[in-house]
């Protein structure tokens, strides 16, 4: 119906699944834990606007996690229906993670939900409290196992294959991989600047209509602050995560660079921008820096950046355009990141955060900007392991089930169809309770 193979249709129809899907849990690790500090702040000082930023953010945070665990059914779905023989090669992983991150994380933001969105006044204050502490903990812990997962794929150890099946040996070792640590600080920090830009934007809509309540300066300033201690944080973890990839998946950092051949002697170029081309196995129209991607990934001018072509073409990703322009897209978005946490600063120190037209709209506009750094970076994640589904033990093109490009090429269309009325619909509910804003007295009350 599209003109692809069932393999690519594969691809794209988990590709638009996980992106819809991620999008959700990553406001929801950052507003959980936003709930915590605003109702420890508010249990500490008894200053009613912190009780009323919990109200408002519970209701947008109560949204985000009903969405996020009706995407999420759909994927788990997938490794069956679409991915079988992935699931039988290396099910005896992944399948026990994803169990560890049902009884573990789901079962306790499940088992205190309800207590933290609808208890405010049926429970003691410590008890609540404690609630939300749980539903912010078991946020994070869904990270960790499912990033223990994903990151076993791109970097297996701790197993053996016998019969043509992977056998987990050392459960340490597989979830303690070698890319585990970098991928869990980078995601989960990534998670959280996507919350603070949110909420940011959301207090800087307020603001620039007038509304300079102290609880909307509250929310502007604090977010603001979460902003400037990780943006710069997120730069030193990304590059600590570069040199990781760099040692296990180099043909993957070559196609993020757009690098296809080393010349002898020479430290290798920074391509800034291009048009990289499979086909003729080079960057077309590069715009480069002479050695400074050896300075960057090597920290030396004397060692070179592993090239494309020292690799056999059929052991490199099959879209490295992709790669190239969607880790360009998340680097250039941390930069506006780290010029909005600057600009905060200054302003502050001028007592005019508050009264910045032009900055208040500057982040208006970078509202979206963490969740499209995080979409970019697992497309530079996904796409840049190829042709491998668990890299270096199973191509993809071995994973995928025997369907048909009738019966994917349906499913697809059914997908866009039902994920862009529900979600749609899911969204702008979300959007119009943050334009309704904090009600003037909150009627719950202990």
């Amino acid at each position: 119906m599209f003109g692809l193979s069932a393999l690519e249709l594969a691809r794209i129809q988990f590709a638009f699944t996980v992106s819809f899907h991620i999008i959700f849990p990553a406001i929801t690790i950052g507003l959980a834990s936003f709930l915590a500090v605003l109702e420890g702040m508010w249990l500490k000082t008894r200053n009613e606007d912190y009780k009323k930023l919990f109200h408002f953010w519970s209701a947008i945070f109560a949204v985000n996690f009903g969405m996020g665990v009706v995407s999420g059914l759909v994927m788990a779905y997938q490794f069956g229906t679409n991915w079988s023989f992935f699931s039988e090669f290396a099910g005896s992983i992944t399948g026990p993670l994803l169990t560890y991150e049902v009884l573990t994380a789901f079962f306790l933001e499940a088992g205190f939900l309800g207590v933290m969105l609808f208890g405010w006044n049926r429970v003691g204050e410590k008890l609540h409290y404690f609630a939300t502490c749980m539903v912010a903990l078991g946020t994070l812990m869904s990270t960790f196992w499912i990033l223990a997962s994903n990151s076993w794929m791109q970097t297996p150890q701790g197993h053996e294959v016998i019969n043509g099946v992977v056998v987990p040996v050392d459960w340490f070792a597989v979830i303690f991989n070698p890319s585990f640590p970098y991928r869990l600080l980078h995601m989960t920090t990534a998670a959280f600047l996507a919350s603070a830009f949110f909420i940011a934007a959301s207090a800087a809509w307020h603001l620039l209509r007038g509304n300079k309540s102290g609880a909307m300066k509250k929310m502007f300033s604090m977010s603001l602050w979460l902003i400037v201690v990780l943006a710069p944080l997120q730069a030193l973890i990304g590059d600590a995560h570069g040199l990781n990839t760099l040692k296990h998946q180099p043909v993957k950092v070559a196609a993020m660079e757009g690098h296809w051949e080393n010349k002898p002697g020479e430290a290798t170029p920074l391509i800034l921008f291009g048009i990289p081309d499979n086909a003729q196995e080079k960057t077309r129209y590069a715009v480069e820096i002479p050695g400074l991607a050896s300075l960057i990934l090597t920290h030396s001018l004397d060692k070179q950046v592993p090239a494309l072509t020292e690799f056999p073409p059929e052991d490199r990703p099959d879209n490295v355009f992709a790669v190239f322009w969607s880790f360009r897209v998340m680097a250039g978005l941390g930069m506006l990141m780290l010029l909005a946490a600057a600009l905060s600063l200054w302003l502050r120190y001028r007592g005019r955060l508050y009264d910045s037209r032009p900055f208040q709209r500057f982040m208006l506009w970078m509202a979206p900007s963490g969740l499209i750094a995080i979409l970019a970076g697992w497309f530079v994640t996904e796409i840049g392991r190829q042709p491998w589904v668990v890299y270096g033990l199973q191509r993809t093109t071995d994973a995928v089930s025997a369907h048909g490009e009738m019966h994917m090429s349906i499913s697809l269309l059914i997908f866009f169809i039902v994920y862009g009325s529900v979600f749609g619909i899911g969204y702008i509910y979300m959007m119009k309770l943050i334009r309704k804003g904090i009600a003037p007295e909150v009627s719950h009350g202990h």
